[in-house]
C-alpha cells in the first residue's frame, strides 16, 4: 500500500510504495542465533515491519555486523520541504571562456583551499586542478580561469592575504574532515575574519565538503555551497553567473 499523495513520498523497493529500506548497523554482541534475533529487534524499534537479516557478519571479537531489510511505514510530505539550491544552468567548458572573456574582459582569479587542520585535497583538487573530476576538466583547464590551489591545512589567514596579493575574485573552501563539526567552525572563522578586516564584500566565497550543502554555506556566511557529486562546470557556471551579464547574447558552440 503506497500514499494516494503525489507529495506523500515512501521508499520504492519491489514496487512503488512498498516502503522497503536497508539498514546496516553493528552491535556489541557475538554472532549467534540470539544476536540475529536482536537485530530484528532493534529494526523493529526503528519502525521496521517484518525485518529480514540479509547479512550477519563478525566485524571483531565480540561485535557483530547486520544489514537488514524491512518496510518503513514513514512517508515524507514533499509539499512541506522548502531547501535552498544553487540553481544555475550548467554551461560547457566553451560557453563558460566565451562569456567570461567577452563580458569580464579578463581572467576569473579563483583561490582554493583546504583550511585549518583539514589535509583532505581530494575535493579542492578535483574542482581546481587540470584534471577534474568525473571526465569534468577543472577550472585550471579553463582559458577563463587563473586557478590557484593553495592545498591543505592552510590556515585561514594565509588564504585570504593570498587571495588579496593575487586579486581574486573568488575564495573557494573545501572542508573533508567533519568531526566535531569542525568544517562549521573553520568556514564560519574564515567569514569572520573577512568581515572583521572589511574583506567580506571583496569576494565571492564558495564552500564545498561531502556534509555541505547551499542552507548550511548561507548559514555560515558563505554566497554558495557544493556537496558530494559537484563537478567542475557547476562552480565555474556558478561564478559566470555571479560576473558575468545576460545581456550578450551566447555565442554559439561549435564543436572543433
Amino acid at each position: 500500500m503506497h500514499p494516494t499523495e503525489p507529495h506523500l513520498l515512501r521508499a520504492y523497493g519491489d514496487r512503488e510504495g512498498d516502503g522497503m529500506v536497508q539498514m546496516s548497523f553493528t552491535l556489541n554482541v557475538p554472532k549467534s542465533a540470539k544476536a540475529r534475533e536482536a537485530a530484528k529487534r532493534f529494526a523493529e524499534a526503528h519502525g521496521l515491519r517484518e525485518p529480514l537479516v540479509s547479512t550477519m557478519e563478525e566485524c571483531a571479537e565480540g561485535y557483530t555486523y547486520f544489514v537488514v531489510y524491512g518496510h518503513s511505514q514513514h512517508t515524507v510530505d514533499l509539499s512541506t520541504l522548502e531547501v535552498p539550491e544553487v540553481e544555475v544552468p550548467r554551461l560547457e567548458m566553451k560557453e563558460v571562456d566565451h562569456r567570461v572573456l567577452t563580458r569580464l574582459g579578463r581572467k576569473l582569479v579563483v583561490v582554493g583551499a583546504c583550511t585549518g587542520s583539514d589535509a583532505h585535497t581530494v575535493g579542492i583538487d578535483a574542482i581546481l586542478n587540470m584534471k577534474g573530476y568525473a571526465g569534468d576538466k577543472g577550472l585550471e583547464a579553463y582559458k577563463s580561469f587563473l586557478a590557484y590551489n593553495l592545498g591543505a591545512q592552510v590556515e585561514n589567514d594565509q588564504l585570504v592575504a593570498r587571495a588579496e596579493a593575487v586579486g581574486a575574485d573568488a575564495i573557494l573552501v573545501s572542508q573533508v574532515i567533519t568531526q566535531r563539526n569542525c568544517h562549521k567552525e573553520n568556514g564560519r572563522a574564515l567569514v569572520e575574519l573577512l568581515v572583521q578586516r572589511g574583506l567580506r564584500n571583496r569576494f565571492v566565497l564558495l564552500f564545498g565538503g561531502p556534509r555541505v550543502d547551499h542552507a548550511l554555506a548561507l548559514e555560515l556566511g558563505f554566497d554558495a555551497g557544493f556537496g558530494p557529486g559537484t563537478r567542475p562546470s557547476d562552480v565555474a557556471s556558478y561564478l559566470v553567473s555571479r560576473f558575468c551579464a545576460d545581456s550578450i547574447v551566447p555565442h554559439p558552440i561549435t564543436n572543433p
